[in-house]
């Protein structure tokens, strides 16, 4: 007789983001937020809730062109707050219009994106970088697994998804690595008892795999042929 084994246990998928419109200097700017719940993990390079730990919300807030705010970090809370969010969340930003994002799933992995590439090239130039104000662009990445990642796997699924951005606008073809500001965030969630956490997120790798497609196919939508 074959044992018939049940498929491993998964947390629902990231929901749909709820989109927000609000009006900045009198210009009409827009939001998306992801109520992800308790329960959590998450790793972002963000300016609000960047690193690994424990999030309940994810915010994409659209500013304006030219933004020369010097707290962002406090912008992007208030502005969540506003919205109802609660706790801990990760905070990112645009000059791009996010209510134009695009969305891709592969076997339970989830990419939603948003993406302004005027000002775009390759990681890798000669000269010094500056610490002064980036032109408008940004791709920003949000993804989601629905399964535990150790820490180690956090930070490899943030590599599988720069190389998966990275493959999709060369495919698109863009001449470019992506832009100054890009930013990303990966959203896993913290195991349950008994339940292990996935070690490895590379791009051969179960959940690695799943995550490259979806965010190739995410990045492919979000942004226009060259």
């Amino acid at each position: 007789m074959t044992a018939v084994l049940p498929p491993p246990r998964t947390s629902p998928q990231l929901p749909p983001p709820r989109a927000l419109t609000r009006v900045e200097g009198g210009e009409r700017l827009h939001a998306l937020l992801w109520v992800a719940g308790p329960g959590r993990r998450m790793i972002s390079s963000a300016v609000l809730g960047g690193g690994i730990g424990e999030r309940a919300w994810v915010l994409n807030a659209q500013v304006a062109h030219g933004y020369r705010r010097t707290d962002p970090d406090r912008h992007l809370a208030g502005l969540a707050a506003a919205a109802g969010a609660r706790g801990p969340g990760v905070g990112l930003m645009t000059a791009a219009d996010v209510s134009a994002y695009a969305h891709a799933h592969d076997e339970g992995a989830d990419a939603f994106v948003t993406a302004g590439i005027d000002v775009r090239g390759w990681a890798a130039v000669p000269g010094a970088g500056t610490g002064g104000p980036q032109a408008p662009g940004t791709i920003n990445i949000v993804a989601a697994v629905p399964v535990p990642l150790s820490d180690a796997a956090l930070v490899n699924a943030v590599a599988t998804v720069t190389e998966a951005k990275v493959q999709a606008l060369v495919g698109a073809g863009h001449d470019c690595s992506g832009t100054p500001t890009d930013a990303v965030c990966v959203i896993s969630h913290i195991p349950g008892p008994g339940e292990r956490e996935y070690a490895f997120a590379g791009p051969r790798s179960l959940w690695g795999a799943r995550l490259a497609r979806a965010v190739h196919g995410a990045v492919r939508a979000a942004v226009p042929a060259a």
